[in-house]
């Protein structure tokens, strides 16, 4: 695969220009090609950049590319990574480029921003709702014969809602849609197969609609343990799997074989395993979903893959996915004997799980790669721009050093930052990447 920090990997980002707007850049920078950076020759150990910064480690980030790939050839399925956890088009190409079937988005803001940026393959996990955004599926997929756009229904006032406004809007082209199969507590999605089979049948009447799959989503699912918690996974797959044979039977799909939707980065191997056994008449397009899988995380994926491993070990048998971004800053202070401030907060990073040290490097000192920290150094909170470590006494940090941090949560990190660096394992800044949230 083509490298990050080359021109060509970047060339949907070709007009993004780096200037001291942008957090993370070198401090009075004159503005400059997004595609110039790697000629720079910054390397973050050195204090090129000012801190904090985000990094995505450019070896790990292509390695997680890789075992996706691998598994998704292995298993003869296709993967739409949900790009709302990067909202980067350099890594949208990186996973194209390793063989993803599109891109899966969440709102019509990230809709438009990907159409905008000449994706054309987009699979909305959403329900779109108002006259504005459903007029621009609408209008999007009537001025372009090449774009493709799948969007959730899951209630049948929905399904004439989008009606009316096709009618209002002389839509020439019907919008493909999956019913939505949810769960009792979650969010949103057909309670009972027999709600989501009704909603079905009246797409399948529908003037400006298309039934092309049935779809789900088992990452938010939670049990009261583990086991608790596949099973309720898997209940809900196999529910999914129901509906799409009822409308296989009643003949409601339209052209092509019907898709199979679900898989967030935790559960994706279930998701496989469960619409594999699903019995059509032609075989379905089975899509998976997962995003974080991209950067990985240090966090809640992190555990989740624990698991992951101990289901289906042959998965790891090149090594799983490793955690490729990270967030680093100044040790600010060390005002208390077992306490120190670092210079970054809830403003450069996911707080939903707190983030954990993991490296520290002392500048100006005989130091020539960053040195691993124990985990007795541990987060207590975070405020706005500060990060309360608290730290064992024999601990070596001292005020200046610099620290980097493994997040949990790809997608809250990644928000934060309209720049985020790749770089190599000497820290090297390989090339940096535009997010368009």
């Amino acid at each position: 695969m083509t490298s990050l920090g080359d021109a060509n990997a970047a060339q949907r980002d070709a007009d993004a220009i780096l200037s001291p707007l942008d957090k993370g850049v070198p401090l009075g920078i004159a503005p400059m090609p997004i595609a110039a950076v790697s000629a720079q020759q910054w390397n973050i150990l050195r204090g090129d950049l000012p801190l904090p910064a985000a990094l995505i480690r450019e070896e790990s980030l292509q390695h997680n590319a890789r075992w996706m790939r691998s598994f998704i050839e292995a298993n003869g399925v296709q993967i739409a990574p949900h790009g709302k956890t990067t909202m980067a088009p350099a890594l949208f190409d990186l996973q194209l480029a390793a063989g993803a079937w599109g891109i899966t988005l969440a709102t019509p803001h990230q809709v438009a921003a990907a159409i905008a940026l000449g994706y054309r393959r987009i699979f909305i996990a959403n329900q779109i709702i108002g006259r504005a955004a459903l007029r621009y599926l609408f209008d999007s997929i009537a001025a372009d014969d090449e774009l493709e756009l799948y969007c959730l229904v899951d209630s049948i006032d929905l399904v004439e809602q989008i009606d009316r406004i096709g009618d209002d809007a002389g839509a020439t082209k019907r919008l493909a849609v999956l019913v939505e199969k949810g769960f009792a507590g979650g969010r949103t999605g057909c309670r009972s197969v027999a709600d989501a089979t009704a909603v079905a049948r009246r797409v399948a009447a529908s003037r400006h609609q298309m039934l092309a799959g049935v779809e789900g989503f088992e990452g938010i699912v939670r049990g009261e343990n583990l086991e608790t918690t596949l099973q309720a996974v898997r209940v809900l797959l196999d529910e999914v799997v129901e509906v799409a044979e009822h409308c296989d039977r009643e003949g409601l799909f339209g052209v092509g074989p019907a898709m199979l939707s679900a898989g967030g980065s935790a559960f994706f191997d279930l998701v496989v395993s469960a619409f594999k056994r699903a019995k059509l008449a032609v075989p379905p397009t089975i899509l998976l979903r997962s995003g974080c899988y991209i950067t990985h995380d240090a966090g809640m994926y992190a555990f989740a893959m624990r698991f992951l491993r101990d289901r289906a070990p042959e998965l790891f048998e090149q090594g799983g996915p490793r955690a490729a971004l990270e967030v680093w800053g100044y040790v600010q202070a060390r005002p208390e004997p077992n306490l120190a401030i670092v210079a970054l907060g809830k403003r450069d990073l996911s707080y939903d799980q707190l983030p954990v040290l993991q490296h520290w490097f002392r500048p100006d000192s005989d130091m020539s790669v960053p040195g691993a920290l124990s985990d007795r150094h541990k987060v207590g909170h975070l405020d706005d721009q500060h990060c309360y470590v608290s730290v064992p006494a024999d601990t070596p940090l001292i005020v200046g050093d610099m620290v980097g941090l493994g997040i949990s949560h790809p997608c809250l990190t990644f928000d934060k930052w309209r720049v985020i660096h790749t770089v190599s394992e000497r820290y090297d800044v390989t090339g940096s990447i535009r997010t368009y949230f």
